[in-house]
């Protein structure tokens, strides 16, 4: 007899993050109680972190020195992987891994901000047989992991041979010379990590987490830390049951005994109208290799993201990478090979890069290091969680959870995040509201609308397909608390250092109004 699941719980509170809330939470914190869990990190990991413990009715505080968002989670190539580069490297778990949370992902916790995005393979000159053969192969397993993880092909459907017509139409910019079709299937697209990452925090704050951003935590130990807020300068120790470290590539700020191994992955931005505003993302092997691709993904705000690299990131962790000028030109001349008109440097809107957290075990090459997680029990009694990609974030969330119950001895009823939709997920098809806005908060889109008052639809700058009522959402109930965070992480818009320029002081305006009826 199978045992019965145990149902979902309903969220206790508010999950709109706030300046003033903030505050009284902050104050709460200093009034000495002791907590269950400590979360340190507010990217996707912890926020998952977060969601998993508090949903499991333990008390949470989440710190983030920062933003939500403000380091790796930001800079992926927003997709949410079935696992197809990981069995082209023989990852088969990882790969299965992949496709089970994708499958989750797209069908329960977060379907309002996910979409299927369909990949051509081209067969063009210059990609090789065994390139094409292989990786069309490595295309028809991917879709035997959608069908082992159940998710339906009204959900993503099966790959599919591409005629010459069809990969031309939907890929314009497409060189015509040579190319013989190609394959194509279909992945899970995020309209925004960042935006995935702000949900989940906030999901978590709706099971009574406390997310503090702009709070640092020092002298981390099993049992709690000093907490430093950033603003006031002020700081109170926190003890807690068990803590968790998830501040990815600053693991090792929070935990010296971490070893980590960091790489650096870079993307530029391009215009979708550059490339014939494509249907598809393309997908091309690098030069000689049968598992490491170069992707040209579509994107909102009418752009396309071209990625990724993956180089040795040695020295000091940065705030803010920076992408390399032989990285930028790598990306361009792969991209340029199969394209009519090649890509010069003057095509280029905007560039990022990300620091993956890798551990550290001792090969030749970080693309040759697992992006299987890694979840210990540090000697100084701190839960380490490690590794991984954005599509598993869940799955790492859990077994972090998991093991710091067993480690500090907690009340555990057990993981029910499978089963938890994200803010924005219920409702999502019922609203009414544009297009855009649906996309972005799916059931929410109609009271970020309502919260921009009457000048609420306007946007932010012409031809930035950002409103207002956005902005003063961002703050009211996404934890933005300036400008940059509406900018670069609640929007997107400073992915194009012009279009920031340009809508930088309508945001600032609205931010600071909003703030101040906050207060």
């Amino acid at each position: 007899m199978s045992r019965a699941r145990r149902p979902v719980a309903e969220p206790s509170t508010s999950p709109h993050l706030n300046a003033a809330r903030r505050s009284r939470e902050l104050d709460a914190v200093a009034a000495g109680t002791d907590i269950d869990l400590l979360v340190i990190g507010g990217g996707v990991t912890g926020a998952g972190v977060a969601l998993d413990a508090a949903s499991r009715g333990l008390s949470v505080v989440l710190v983030e020195a920062h933003d939500l968002a403000f380091g790796t989670s930001r800079w992926s190539s927003k997709l949410v992987h079935g696992g197809l580069r990981y069995l082209a490297s023989g990852d088969i778990a990882v790969a299965k891994e992949s496709a089970d949370e994708r499958h989750l992902l797209m069908t329960a916790i977060a379907p309002h901000l996910t979409r299927p995005l369909p990949q051509l393979l081209p067969y063009a000159p210059g990609i090789g047989v065994r390139q094409s053969v292989l990786a069309s192969t490595g295309m028809l397993l991917g879709d035997l992991l959608r069908r082992t993880a159940r998710t339906p092909a009204s959900v993503l459907s099966a790959p599919h041979r591409m005629t010459y017509a069809e990969a031309a139409a939907s890929f314009p910019a497409l060189r015509r010379e040579g190319l013989r079709g190609g394959m194509a299937s279909v992945d899970g697209q995020l309209v925004d990590d960042a935006r995935l990452v702000t949900a989940i925090a906030r999901t978590a704050a709706s099971y009574g987490a406390r997310v503090l951003t702009r709070v640092r935590a020092r002298e981390v130990s099993g049992d709690g830390a000093l907490l430093e807020d950033v603003l006031s300068g002020t700081s109170q120790r926190i003890r807690a049951r068990a803590v968790v470290n998830a501040a990815g590539v600053w693991a090792g700020e929070v935990d010296s005994g971490i070893r980590l191994r960091p790489s650096r992955g870079t993307h530029i931005v391009l215009d979708a109208e550059t490339l014939g505003f494509p249907r598809v993302a393309l997908t091309v092997p690098h030069p000689g290799s049968i598992s490491r691709f170069v992707f040209a993904l579509p994107v909102q705000l009418g752009r396309v993201i071209v990625g990724l690299t993956d180089v040795d990131a040695p020295g000091a962790i940065p705030d803010v990478p920076r992408p390399e000028d032989d990285e930028v030109d790598f990306l361009l001349t792969t991209l340029s090979s199969v394209l009519e008109h090649p890509l010069t440097r003057s095509d280029v809107r905007g560039a990022f890069a990300g620091l993956r957290p890798l551990v550290d075990n001792g090969e030749d090459s970080t693309a040759d290091i697992s992006r299987k997680h890694h979840v210990a029990v540090s000697d100084a009694g701190v839960v380490d969680v490690l590794g991984g990609k954005l599509t598993t974030y869940r799955r790492m969330a859990q077994d972090a959870v998991d093991l710091a119950c067993r480690h500090a001895g907690l009340a555990d009823s057990g993981c029910i995040t499978p089963r938890i939709g994200l803010v924005g997920a219920a409702g999502a098809t019922a609203t009414d509201a544009p297009a855009s806005l649906r996309a972005r908060y799916g059931g929410e889109a109609a009271e970020v609308l309502a919260a921009g008052g009457a000048r609420g639809a306007e946007r932010v700058a012409p031809d930035i397909d950002v409103t207002r009522a956005e902005v003063a959402f961002a703050v009211r109930a996404e934890g933005a608390m300036d400008a940059g965070d509406v900018l670069d992480r609640r929007t997107r818009i400073g992915l194009v250092p012009e279009d920031r320029a340009a809508a930088e002081p309508v945001v600032q305006e609205i931010v600071t109004e909003t703030l101040a009826s906050l207060a």
